[in-house]
């Protein structure tokens, strides 16, 4: 295996975690999207171009709170103003990034933080990066001033947050004042989480508390596990007329930093450890992400089953309403007597058959605006009927999502969801007509053979279908009473009209055929109203197995770093130091701990204290 065969991995977890979407409100989500973002930001600002170029430059982010002195501290550290200060907060700035001139090519648009423009000059933009060529600086290091980290303008949180994100090094800047607010403490303990490299300088330390205060940090940190960590301890004092800190107040620190520069295997230490920490996080962390993308997938198959349940239904109304007679009331029933004669209908439903077949045989001949009365009736019932139905399953819908969080937030985006669409009644008319057609083209069909013909032509297309749509709309499931009757004989006499022009096995394949051919309009109806919900659904952009491919990206990563690739040097050579040594964890890159120092806290991080060279510099 090789550091290519890890980035490759990492580059496809880095595509699955991009392709998940988490756009429903559901509990939870907001911090999963955010989770999802940082680990995205990491790979793409830091963890592949770095994997690309294990030999660039060590990056040194300077971070910390409001008024800590991050950008006073870099000034300090270079000897001159790389890094304007901001006097007024909040300050909205570019971040800056001070490297040696030799080292320009590691820092361009494809290398380390690619989403950022590049600038040499100082610019009030949070998405360009001003780079300053420093001969001062010592080449393989780099220095980066990020904006405060609990600034009250949210882009520059967001931008301190993926600049730390993308260090090699945090060096965290905090003072005596401010060293225990929880803010500072929820980054470090970010950091902590992901096993990164940190330093960190504590400022402004009134003379009288050197011992304590420290010691008190120290003991934090190693309670937070940041116990290996370097802490720098800088006494109170006042900046010359350049703004710049005493030079004996930074000198440990610029020292340490200019040690780990010169020293290619502590670098590599530095770097593999933050690297290796970065890869666990996201792997760790990955699966929370498939996990928010099941609960949005669950989401939305509940809301896609309450819709389409509600549709289902409605389907399912209409074949029942237009099968067991519920057709055959009012305006229908009453048109259809006037087309056979209603007053000798009504005497003679239970008598002679073949005598009310050869009435109707001359009714039909001799009556085509009563036929066209009872279609249009027809019509009118069914629009009725499927209108009906589809407003109330457009209702149903709604109460059902209304009682989600996901689907209320989907109906207050997507106005009208909460019945038929406008064009709803004249879709129905269409396929009322075209069912319409659809009959008398199959009696038309069917009377066409040598053997019906005669009777077929003496009852005409439009007859014979009206009486199939009869024998269709009535099994008088639905009719009680006197209706029983009535649209029973209706049933009854329509059947055996079309029984004698067509034979009795033809009339229940035609109203088989018919019904079926009805059933599939109103189905394909219905499912045109249900689309609406569909393609709300597939609008929010959460696809089926975005989690499967985060989860098999991340086994990747850890198969390839279980084989062969372990982000760790042979040797985990630390710099020499004058005052101990911290304990070493076998098998583990530590961040090398700094020279000098005046003393260690009890079980906590070495702390190297910055003494003033003269008492007349501590006074001004």
């Amino acid at each position: 295996m090789s550091v290519g065969q890890l980035a490759t991995s990492l580059r496809k977890l880095r595509d699955s975690l991009e392709s998940a979407r988490l756009p429903l409100g559901l509990p939870g989500s907001d911090s999963a999207a955010s989770l999802r973002g940082e680990l995205v930001a990491q790979l793409d600002d830091y963890l592949l171009p770095r994997l690309d170029r294990l030999d660039a430059p060590l990056l040194a982010v300077v971070g910390g709170s409001t008024g800590a002195g991050k950008s006073t501290l870099v000034n300090s550290l270079i000897g001159r103003e790389v890094s304007r200060p901001g006097v007024i907060r909040p300050t909205t700035r570019s971040p800056v990034l001070v490297h040696h001139p030799d080292d320009a090519q590691w820092f361009g648009p494809d290398r380390i933080l690619p989403g950022l423009a590049r600038s040499l000059a100082a610019a009030n933009d949070t998405r360009t990066l001003q780079l300053v060529p420093e001969e001062t600086l010592p080449q393989g290091l780099a220095i980066l001033d990020a904006p405060d980290i609990d600034s009250v303008v949210a882009e520059n949180r967001a931008l301190a947050a993926q600049l730390l994100a993308a260090a090699d090094l945090w060096l965290f800047v905090t003072t005596a004042a401010r060293y225990a607010d929880a803010v500072p403490w929820d980054y470090l303990k970010s950091a902590a989480d992901r096993s990164a490299a940190v330093a960190v300088v504590l400022q402004r330390v009134p003379p009288a508390a050197m011992t304590d205060v420290p010691s008190h940090l120290g003991q934090m940190m190693a309670d937070r596990g940041l116990g290996d960590s370097p802490l720098f301890a800088v006494p109170e004092t006042v900046t010359d007329d350049d703004g710049l800190l005493p030079d004996a107040a930074v000198a440990p620190i610029r020292d340490w930093l200019a040690a780990l520069a010169a020293d290619t295997q502590a670098r590599a230490t530095v770097v593999l450890k933050t690297l290796d920490g970065a890869i666990t996080a996201q792997c760790r962390n990955a699966p929370q992400v498939a996990a928010a993308v099941d609960e949005q997938l669950a989401a939305v198959d509940q809301l896609r089953n309450d819709a389409e349940g509600s549709y289902r239904e409605a389907v399912r109304t209409i074949g029942v309403q237009t099968a067991d007679g519920s057709l055959l009331r009012g305006e229908v029933l009453a048109r259809w007597h006037d087309f056979v004669g209603t007053g000798e209908f009504f005497r003679a439903v239970e008598q002679k058959i073949g005598w009310l077949r050869d009435r109707l045989v001359a009714s039909l001949r001799g009556e085509p605006k009563q036929v066209n009365d009872v279609k249009l009736a027809v019509e009118s019932g069914m629009e009725v009927l499927i209108r009906e139905e589809g407003e109330a399953a457009a209702e149903r819908t709604e109460t059902a999502w209304a009682n989600d969080p996901a689907g209320r937030q989907l109906l207050d985006a997507h106005d009208g969801l909460g019945r038929a669409s406008d064009d709803f009644p004249a879709q129905v008319a269409l396929a009322i007509r075209n069912w319409q057609a659809d009959v008398l083209e199959l009696v038309s069909s069917e009377g066409g053979s040598k053997k019906s013909k005669a009777r077929f032509l003496a009852l005409g297309t439009n007859g014979v279908g009206i009486a199939l749509m009869m024998v269709v709309f009535s099994t008088t499931g639905g009719l009680t009473g006197a209706e029983v009757g009535v649209a029973g004989g209706t049933a009854v006499l329509a059947q055996r009209v079309l029984e004698a022009v067509f034979g009795e096995d033809a009339v229940r394949r035609l109203a088989k055929t018919a019904k079926e051919a009805l059933n599939v309009r109103v189905e394909a109806l219905l499912a045109r109203e249900l689309g609406r919900y569909e393609v709300v659904l597939g609008d929010i952009g959460v696809r089926d197995g975005v989690a499967e491919q985060i989860r098999a990206a991340v086994a990747e990563v850890n198969e390839v770093r279980r084989d062969d690739v372990r982000l760790t040097p042979p040797a985990a050579a630390e710099l020499e130091r004058p005052r101990g040594t911290a304990t070493q964890v076998p098998d583990r890159a530590e961040l090398p701990a700094a020279t000098g120092g005046a003393g260690t806290a009890a079980a906590g991080p070495e702390v190297v204290e910055a003494e003033l060279v003269a008492d007349d510099e501590a006074d001004r």
